[in-house]
């Protein structure tokens, strides 16, 4: 008998269809994987099984939780399944948190609730599944709140909340998207126990195959609303019946062609270019008047199939003996912890055109480094140059150049653009770095053609950020970041939170620019197929310390360091995880 029983759900919200008779069920003890690309309708079929839906919404069909008709309950009833028989993992940590109450307090909240327990139980009773989780009080007390923790550390914060009260149903909505691999596989890990222990039945949404296949006993494909294909997860990733299944494969295996950048007539070196810089990019104007209409040739007939110069060696960004020490928190009124070494002592060099992946565990010091390279924080110690030039200390106006020269791409797609303002504003932004401010005129034309080499349009250009996918905003973030040219963007986990397809397409749009422009990247990431797929060398960091570095295929085959052979061996590999799963349903 299945613990929750879908059929032929369908879905409205006002005039628009959103789900077509879905089919799904969930035995207890057993995991079910649902895939599928953004917009497919995995979280509102999620959503349609906790009633949390818009008021518009009318569903239709057969939702059955342990014999209770879900459509039909009320709303008294929901609350009574919510958080107890009924868990749920958002995918988003930090929407999901309450800012203004401790972690603990949170955890609590709903072991009050549903158990009537007094606060000194379900206090204890909130350390015990935080530790679970990964959570130790010794270094996570109840007392703190969700904006002193990492986003994996929300993460699994919320997972605590969701499996406090051992539910008969967990449905996790891309619980492990912002973990690195190495505590991803123990939240995995951590979740399988609680099925076999509990007879819980699991729900598993998640854009990534390797994992879904990992984890699940049967999977469910949807695209558009409707189910694709279904069945025992070894026999339908292995036999890939359906052409929406096999495209979901490869794109999740997917490795974007790189070709090598030969530099622009007068861009072949930094010094080449110190002209065109210090003169605040006069001509960028007349470059773009130069500009093909197609994202395919920007620059038509200007690539000069020569080398940069012999003898300009001058790295593009230079780290030596950076440390970033943070004073520890307040223990009492006069007193506070240990200073807290979130660098220490790093040394890098990132090359014109070179592709660096920067990878580690949650909270080892990336995003830390990553805002030092971009002169938004400053080192306790060492320097940092940028083009030669030291960016450290330095106040707005010294920085402008090297601001307008460097960019970023931020992991959250959704929460990296201001909602009320147009794509031509938003991707506009970085233009008054420019020493000449461009006329409106020329600011649509720049923007309509860093939209073209993004694979959008000018037709895009008054829209709103709600009118695109989560893809399509990863695209405008690259746009932004390469409207003033730069030469290097740091890109902070930029295809997270995108499904394999998006992502897929994303990279080849890294490699493309790389080869195109020029652009340097340095990838902050966890994920290492990331690194194999797109970059030239992996730095390897672990407690704020670069423990390992090389080429991307030397490191990622061969690692030495014991951080880089942690994370080789729990990053998910989609192969592997097909083989394995197929050996254990026979």
């Amino acid at each position: 008998m299945s613990l929750l029983d879908i059929q032929n759900l369908s879905l409205a919200i006002g005039n628009r269809p959103i789900l077509k008779d879905v089919d799904l069920a969930v035995a207890p003890g057993e995991v079910v994987g649902l895939v599928g690309e953004s917009g497919s309708g995995k979280s509102m079929t999620a959503m349609t099984v906790m009633q949390l839906l818009p008021f518009t919404a009318k569903a239709a069909g057969s939702v059955r939780f342990d014999g209770i008709d879900i459509l039909a309950a009320t709303e008294d009833q929901m609350c009574a399944l919510r958080g107890d028989d009924i868990g749920m993992v958002f995918q988003e940590p930090m929407t999901a948190l309450n800012p203004v109450k401790t972690i603990g307090e949170q955890v609590a909240e709903g072991i009050r609730w549903h158990t009537k327990a007094g606060r000194a139980e379900a206090e204890e009773r909130a350390r015990k599944i935080l530790d679970r989780v990964g959570l130790p009080e010794a270094k996570f007390p109840l007392t703190r709140y969700p904006h002193e923790l990492s986003g994996g550390q929300r993460q699994r914060v919320v997972i605590a909340i969701a499996c406090a009260l051992k539910p008969k149903l967990l449905i996790a909505d891309e619980p492990t998207t912002a973990l690195d691999v190495v505590l991803q596989a123990q939240i995995l890990d951590l979740l399988r126990d609680l099925v076999h222990e509990n007879k819980m039945g699991l729900l598993l949404i998640s854009h990534d195959l390797a994992v879904v296949t990992e984890m699940s006993d049967r999977i469910t494909i949807m695209r558009h609303g409707e189910v694709m294909e279904a069945g025992e997860t070894a026999r339908t990733l292995s036999s890939q019946t359906h052409p929406y299944t096999r495209q979901l494969a490869l794109a999740s295996m997917h490795v974007p062609k790189r070709r090598p950048f030969f530099p622009l007539e007068g861009e072949m070196s930094p010094k080449a270019t110190e002209g065109v810089a210090s003169e605040g990019n006069v001509a960028r104007s007349d470059i773009v008047s130069k500009m093909s209409s197609t994202a395919e040739t920007p620059f038509p007939g200007r690539f000069a199939a020569i080398s940069p110069p012999r003898g300009e060696r001058t790295p593009l960004v230079s780290v030596e003996n950076v440390s970033r020490l943070y004073p520890g928190r307040r223990t009492s009124f006069f007193g506070r912890s240990a200073p807290v070494h979130a660098v220490d002592d790093v040394s890098l060099s990132i090359a014109p055109a070179q592709s660096v992946a920067l990878v580690g565990r949650s909270g080892c010091g990336k995003s830390t480094l990553a805002r030092m390279i971009l002169a938004l924080d400053n080192p306790s110690a060492g320097a940092i140059r940028f083009r030669g030039e030291p960016i450290s200390h330095r106040n707005e106006a010294e920085l402008k150049p090297a601001r307008r020269d460097m960019q970023v791409v931020f992991q959250d797609p959704y929460g990296s653009f201001d909602p009320r303002q147009s794509v031509e504003k938003l991707v506009a932004e970085p233009l008054h770095l420019l020493e000449k401010k461009p006329t409106p005129a020329e600011r649509r034309e720049m923007v309509a053609h860093a939209l073209n080499e993004v694979g959008l349009g000018p037709a895009d250009l008054d829209k709103y950020p709600h009118e695109f996918s989560g893809g399509q905003r990863q695209r405008l973030s690259i746009a932004r970041a390469i409207i003033t040219r730069p030469k290097l963007i740091v890109a902070d986990e930029p295809v997270s939170a995108l499904d394999v397809s998006i992502r897929a397409q994303i990279l080849d749009l890294f490699a493309d620019l790389n080869g195109r422009l020029g652009v340097a990247y340095l990838f902050i990431t966890h994920d290492l197929t990331v690194a194999r797929a797109i970059t030239d060398e992996v730095l390897v960091m672990h407690e704020g310390r670069i423990v390992e570095r090389g080429a991307t295929k030397e490191i990622l085959d061969r690692p030495q360091s014991e951080a880089a052979q942690a994370l080789v061996a729990a990053a998910p590999d989609l192969h592997r995880a097909i083989a394995r799963k197929i050996q254990e349903q026979g």
